[in-house]
């Protein structure tokens, strides 16, 4: 049944191709890649295999991957990614030695690749369960780790159905979760090999809050003002916040705005519906007026910029869910964000603590910033903020040691 399923999913991507940019790299990347792949070398050294099943998962597994090739360099990185939007970002990422899509699951493809590379051990990263992959792994006495994971109530693996499921999870050697309920779920279904890590992308923000870009032009666009960044945002998002900002918001504050999207009408859309003096990132060395709004049209700098901020808003809470909250705390940064934030531990911990709010509309955005703004209500809220930082880092090196104790 498995087999069936998965094939009739690879066909509809497949089909998808035909209109869908992102299924098209799907198949067209994996097909240029097979002869690089076949020709490759894996006899020199021992290879680690980390699999992603795309960029929010290699932003998990990325503090691991540096870690593992700082204290033991002797070893070798293969990365491979399910989704282009993880691949096409991270082809060139300069600390893994190969890089790869994975070939989709079947008997062949597994067999062929695990014999093809023949890794010292495999981890995956949070999601991504390949049955197919993972038998062979557990047939091969090949070490397989699962680590940033987070299970919830009513996932397969927990219901009477669900002995298939549980059952590629019997073929990790250890898991590691982010959260306490996601280890009760296990040990309830059986699984006595879990330990409660945490979430290696803290690592991740941290060290990147301490060594941010030095961005000389976006220093001198805040020029001492109080600054909102909103980061992330999707149309659903900036139909609340344009009216904010234009109606409401003070000459004493200054925004950024980082949409996800650069397209270059989404960014016009932006712009049009701005109604203060508005410059965009590329245009920052030739501004002559004083701008109110900066508008960033391009990718790779949105961590940095919260290092200017006084509050942030992360978009997507009105979509599939909220974006990266980690980013704007770990520079101590209170956050508001949409309503759909239910799936991320770090945003509950924050809405719950007073270091994070969540709104549903334009009114109660106006009501949870202006209570922000007040300097001793923006002072509490950052600590709170700042705290879940201070109390969730070491989940990298809690995994790395226990790897070396494993032999690794």
């Amino acid at each position: 049944m498995y087999f069936l399923i998965t094939q009739i999913y690879y066909g509809l991507i497949r089909l998808a191709a035909f209109w869908n940019p992102k299924a098209r790299l799907a198949i067209s990347g994996r097909a240029a890649q097979k002869a690089a792949f076949e020709k490759s070398d894996f006899s020199g050294g021992r290879w680690i295999w980390v699999h992603c099943a795309s960029l929010g998962e290699f932003e998990q597994g990325r503090p691991l991957i540096e870690a593992i090739k700082k204290e033991l360099p002797d070893y070798k990185i293969l990365l491979t990614f399910f989704s282009p939007s993880g691949y096409e970002v991270r082809k060139n990422y300069a600390f893994a030695d190969r890089i790869f899509y994975l070939p989709f699951d079947s008997p062949r493809n597994a067999r062929a690749f695990l014999e093809k590379v023949n890794p010292a051990l495999a981890i995956f990263v949070k999601y991504e369960f390949w049955h197919y992959y993972l038998s062979g792994l557990k047939n091969r006495n090949i070490p397989a780790y699962l680590v940033s994971a987070v299970f919830r109530e009513r996932q397969a693996f927990f219901e009477w159905y669900g002995g298939f499921f549980r059952k590629m999870l019997g073929a990790f050697t250890h898991i590691f979760v982010q959260d306490r309920q996601s280890a009760k779920l296990l040990e309830s279904a059986g699984f006595k090999n879990v330990t409660v890590a945490g979430d290696t992308r803290v690592d991740r923000v941290a060290a990147e809050a301490k060594t941010p870009k030095n961005l000389q032009e976006v220093a001198r666009f805040c020029a001492g003002k109080k600054v909102f960044v909103c980061g992330s945002t999707w149309p659903p998002d900036e139909a609340i916040l344009l009216p904010f900002i234009n109606e409401k918001l003070g000459a004493d504050w200054k925004v950024i705005i980082a949409p996800p999207d650069i397209e270059s009408a989404h960014l016009s859309d932006i712009a049009a519906k701005i109604k203060k003096p508005l410059v965009r990132f590329s245009e920052l060395e030739k501004m002559q007026n004083e701008a109110a709004v900066l508008l960033v049209d391009n990718v790779g700098n949105l961590s940095s910029l919260y290092q200017f901020g006084s509050l942030a808003y992360i978009g997507g809470g009105f979509g599939a869910g909220i974006h990266n909250t980690l980013e704007p705390i770990a520079f101590g940064l209170p956050v508001i964000f949409g309503p759909k934030y239910q799936k991320f531990e770090e945003a509950k911990y924050l809405a719950g603590s007073g270091g994070g709010f969540a709104v549903k509309n334009r009114a109660e955005l106006e009501q949870v910033f202006f209570k922000l703004a007040e300097k001793e209500n923006l002072k509490i809220a950052a600590a709170k903020a700042a705290y879940y930082i201070e109390q969730n880092g070491g989940a990298t090196q809690l995994i790395l040691q226990f790897l070396k104790q494993k032999g690794l």
